[in-house]
């Protein structure tokens, strides 16, 4: 499908009508180059649900799927492989839309949304229905049965004949996917390498895994860690983005694993600041060997960590020079003696206080 002239394919009259017929509870259907016309229009803008910006050469790339409940994509696998003329949108719609489909930027050359590039999305808008995809630049796209069925239920939805939900998931969602480190980038030495089971595990060090996919500023992150013995790993918030790993330890805060250190360097402690709780700590801690869970709330300068579903620490940043409110987060692989795993890496954002 050759891309359309940029620039303008409706009249003022259709605007209107086009405007009209989606608060109407009417339909929308966009197909890849939907994305990359009417620039100046703010009503398309949002119905479309973000503009082109860019795209490589046409490669095979993994498309992950985030929701089987749509009609879009109920027929697919969590993965699906597929060759096309891959989008870079200017924003991320996933603010204002249910995002069916995202691109795994590790299976191809070219994507510039840091990890976390939606492909496929759907929204409520102004009372209408609007459905988006990403793919369908190639000929043979519309020969591929998958691909038909894809469109076969944006349209279900669009026209109202297939009812489903798109709702913005608000909820947590996994920014860890289990099978590459998409959305993820090593600052400093040694690196995480990714096992079977959705698992990573630490190698070499000191470095820091951090998530560059979204800089947050209020938010509940959950997940599960496991040590062999006495090593030495920790999760960081509110740092700056660097390729420095020490930035996060000038700048963010850790939240300690380690089996065996002061009180205010051992598990559960927000690193060198403040210790846990250590008899909640020691009741709930599961030893070497087992998986532990953590959530780590940041809401404002406040920050809390409970373990395995006891809160264990509850520390107020007051250092000026330091922030909770913006920042990345990240995982410590400390070194080559410290071989630490995790799993289950889930984010959900919160509203920011006074918003």
């Amino acid at each position: 499908a050759p891309r359309p002239p940029p620039g303008h394919v409706h009249t003022a009259q259709q605007q209107t009508a086009s405007e009209y017929s989606g608060a109407g509870g009417g339909g929308y259907m966009g197909i890849h180059a939907a994305a990359d016309t009417e620039y100046d229009w703010a009503f398309y803008g949002g119905l479309v649900g973000a503009y082109f910006t860019s795209h490589p050469a046409i490669q095979k790339a993994t498309v992950r799927v985030e929701d089987h409940d749509h009609p879009a994509t109920a027929h697919l696998d969590d993965t699906w492989e597929r060759t096309d003329e891959w989008y870079n949108y200017r924003t991320n719609p996933r603010e204002q839309a249910k995002v069916l489909a995202t691109l795994d930027e590790t299976s191809y050359q070219g994507g510039t949304m840091k990890g976390d590039h939606p492909i496929a999305w759907c929204q409520t808008y102004e009372g209408g229905r609007s459905f988006y995809t990403g793919g369908g630049h190639t000929k043979e796209s519309y020969a591929d049965e998958a691909f038909r069925a894809h469109l076969l239920g944006g349209l279900q939805y669009a026209t109202g004949q297939v009812k489903a939900d798109c709702k913005p998931d608000k909820g947590y969602r996994k920014i860890f996917n289990g099978q590459t480190l998409d959305g993820w980038k090593q600052a400093g030495p040694g690196k995480f390498v990714v096992k079977d089971g959705g698992v990573m595990e630490s190698e070499g060090g000191m470095g820091l895994l951090w998530y560059q996919a979204k800089e947050l500023k209020s938010y509940s992150l959950k997940l599960d860690w496991k040590m062999r013995g006495d090593d030495n790993s920790g999760v960081f918030v509110g740092f700056p983005a660097s390729d420095d790993p020490w930035s996060a330890v000038d700048k963010g805060y850790e939240i300690q694993i380690d089996a065996t250190d002061a009180p205010d360097r051992t598990t559960g402690a927000i690193y060198s600041f403040k210790s846990a709780n250590i008899k909640a700590r020691d009741q709930v801690l599961r030893p070497p060997g087992q998986w532990n869970s953590y959530e780590i709330k940041v809401q404002g300068e406040r920050l809390q960590v409970f373990l395995n579903g006891v809160k264990i620490n509850d520390f107020t940043n007051t250092d000026p020079q330091r922030s909770l409110t913006d920042g990345y987060i990240g995982l410590q692989n400390h070194g080559a003696d410290d071989k630490v795993s995790f799993r289950n890496v889930q984010l959900k954002e919160l509203p920011v206080q006074g918003d």
